[in-house]
C-alpha cells in the first residue's frame, strides 16, 4: 500500500498531534483489512465532537492513509489553523452555497488520483441527543458514482468524552478510550448507472447511512433508534449548534 508523499504541513501537524493522541487516548482500532490496499477512495465517518478528526485521522494516518478531509471553508480562515489545512492539501466545503460545486469537483480528482477522500456524510456535528447518526447528504454517494470507487463505512466512539458537541474546553484526563471501527465497502453496484437523479442519490445515501448506523450500533454496544434524526427541524438553522436561532451563525 503506498501512502503519497507528505508534505511540511501535513507532516507539522502529525508531530504535534500524534504523540498527543498516543498518550491521552487509548485505542481501540478494527477492520483496518477494509480499507482499500491501492486505488482512491471515499471514506465516512460519523461525527460527534470536534476533535473526532484527530481520532479518525490517527487511525488512518497509522494504517498508512494520508486522508483529504472535506472541511468548512471558515476553518481555513482561521490564523495559523487555516494555513495549516490549507498546507496541507484538505478540501474546503462552501456548505449549502453555490460554490460547493467547487468541493465536489476537488473531492472527485482526489479520488481519481488515488487518494482517500474523509467525509463527514451528516455535514455538521449530529444533533442525536443520544449521539446517533443523523439524515446523511448525497455529496459521498454523488463522489463515489462519479468515480467507481469502494465507500469505506468508519464509526467512531469515545471522541465526544475528549470535548463533548458544542463545547469549548477539553477533558484531557482521565485517559479516554477511541474506538474506530472500519466496515466493508457499501454495496452501491444497484445505483450504477449513467442517470444520477435524486432518488438515487437519496436511496444511495440512505444505504450508506443505514451501513455506517450498523457499524456505530456495533461499536456501542447499543441499538439505534428506529427513525434517523432530522438534522433541519422548523426555526432551526440546519448547520451548527442546534441551541442557536436561525441566522444566529454556528
Amino acid at each position: 500500500m503506498g501512502r503519497r508523499r507528505i508534505g511540511p504541513w501535513y507532516r507539522l501537524a502529525v508531530i504535534v498531534f500524534r504523540p498527543l493522541l498516543m498518550v491521552l487516548t487509548r485505542r481501540n482500532w478494527r477492520g483496518a483489512e477494509n480499507l482499500p490496499g491501492s486505488g482512491g477512495f471515499v471514506v465516512v465517518v460519523n461525527h460527534i465532537s470536534h476533535v473526532d478528526f484527530l481520532t479518525f485521522g490517527h487511525f488512518l494516518y497509522d494504517n498508512g492513509y494520508l486522508p483529504r478531509f472535506l472541511a468548512k471553508e471558515v476553518v481555513f480562515r482561521l490564523p495559523l489553523v487555516g494555513r495549516v489545512v490549507s498546507g496541507a492539501q484538505q478540501i474546503p466545503v462552501f456548505r449549502e452555497t453555490t460554490d460547493a460545486a467547487a468541493s465536489y469537483a476537488a473531492a472527485v480528482a482526489a479520488v481519481r488520483r488515488g487518494e482517500c477522500v474523509a467525509i463527514y456524510p451528516e455535514g455538521t456535528l449530529t444533533r442525536d441527543p443520544d449521539l446517533w447518526p443523523m439524515r446523511g447528504k448525497t455529496g459521498a454517494v454523488r463522489i463515489a458514482l462519479a468515480t467507481g470507487c469502494p465507500v469505506i463505512p468508519v464509526a467512531q466512539w469515545g471522541a465526544q468524552r475528549i470535548l463533548p458537541p458544542y463545547h469549548h474546553w477539553p477533558r484531557l484526563l482521565p485517559r479516554h478510550d477511541s474506538s474506530v471501527w472500519a466496515g466493508p465497502p457499501v454495496d452501491l453496484q444497484r445505483f450504477q448507472g449513467p442517470e444520477m437523479n435524486a432518488a438515487v442519490l437519496a436511496e444511495a445515501t440512505e444505504q450508506v447511512m443505514a451501513d455506517l448506523t450498523t457499524l456505530v450500533a456495533r461499536i456501542r454496544g447499543e441499538n439505534p433508534p428506529a427513525r434517523r434524526w432530522d438534522p433541519g427541524p422548523p426555526g432551526r438553522s440546519r448547520l451548527g449548534n442546534p441551541r442557536r436561532r436561525r441566522g444566529a451563525g454556528e
